[in-house]
């Protein structure tokens, strides 16, 4: 697997080594052997697994801590635009937007850290996203930013006539006011 460094501290992308012929192809998703290598440190405790349409908009997402979570996300089907917002105050890339593309085809993996609200845009007729966390879900603890805040500007690549948005979602408060806490 090849790991790639972010300008984010702790934020990698993950890139198996893909074997195919001509009964199809095959690649290890996670290998416990080869985080630890990296020093990729986890103990992954709850898979998570959605299924949206062309021009889903979900998040921007975080756990506010103790209950913070870090994620593992991967594409089974179809492809969508990864986003991430670092929350954590005192580092060079506090409040700034990673984005990337995340697919089936191109099997890549991002690894967020705590400390980042997430998100996600379908960019095909249809995807199917997995992840891992390493804390469990904890409703007390839920938090996020608006997706359509002005100040991060982020373009989730789907028309805004397009968009589908859940209504919770809508009302989440801006990056300025989140109140993370990291």
């Amino acid at each position: 697997m090849h790991v790639e460094s972010t300008s984010f501290e702790g934020l990698v992308v993950l890139t198996p080594r893909v074997f195919s012929d001509s009964r199809g192809y095959f690649f290890e998703s996670y290998n416990l052997q080869q985080f630890e290598n990296e020093s990729l440190h986890f103990n992954w405790v709850q898979d998570n697994q959605s299924h949206s349409s062309y021009g889903v908009v979900r998040g921007l997402h975080f756990q506010k801590n103790p209950s913070a979570q870090t994620k593992l996300i991967r594409v089974l089907q179809g492809e969508i635009l990864d986003v991430v917002v670092d929350l954590r105050k005192g580092q060079p890339s506090y409040g700034q937007v990673y984005s990337i593309v995340l697919s089936s085809e191109n099997k890549k993996q991002l690894l967020i850290p705590k400390g980042f609200a997430h998100g996600f845009s379908v960019l095909s007729e249809t995807a199917d996203v997995l992840y891992k966390c390493d804390a469990f879900y904890d409703k007390q603890a839920e938090a996020g930013i608006c997706f359509n805040d002005e100040a991060l500007a982020i373009d989730w690549k789907v028309p805004s006539d397009k968009m589908i948005v859940s209504e919770k979602d809508v009302i989440l408060p801006t990056f300025e006011n989140c109140n993370a806490g990291f």
